[in-house]
């Protein structure tokens, strides 16, 4: 049987974790073993933040809602019921972008969320 030396494979799959390990502390950059470890956490650790930064997000957005919900007579929770009953389909990005940057929009929302259904 002949021999193999698996040198390009194992060449290019070393290289590219050392790559992607530039800028590293100490051995993290140029130890293969020491990389591929790392690395693994750092995808674990840029996965979790992902799904966070949703997360914060959203908290974000509805921090803003409210405080421009408060200046116009209203809470967070009566606008967005009052949203859903009259069927306006804006989310929570959006209000927040007009609460910012529109007030006088975001104050005809608010008018027609309080607005009495029949």
């Amino acid at each position: 049987m002949p021999r193999v030396k698996r040198g390009f494979k194992a060449r290019r799959r070393r290289n590219r974790v050392l790559n992607q390990t530039e800028g590293y502390f100490l051995g993290r950059k140029n130890r293969f073993r020491q990389a591929v470890e790392v690395l693994r956490h750092a995808w674990e650790y840029g996965y979790i933040s992902r799904k966070l930064k949703k997360r914060d997000f959203r908290r974000l957005w509805i921090a803003r809602i409210n405080a421009a919900a408060r200046l116009n007579g209203t809470t967070y929770s009566r606008l967005v019921n009052g949203l859903k009953n009259a069927g306006i389909l804006l989310d929570r990005k959006i209000l927040s972008e007009l609460a910012i940057h529109e007030p006088k929009a975001f104050t005809l929302v608010t008018q027609a969320a309080a607005a009495p259904r029949s």
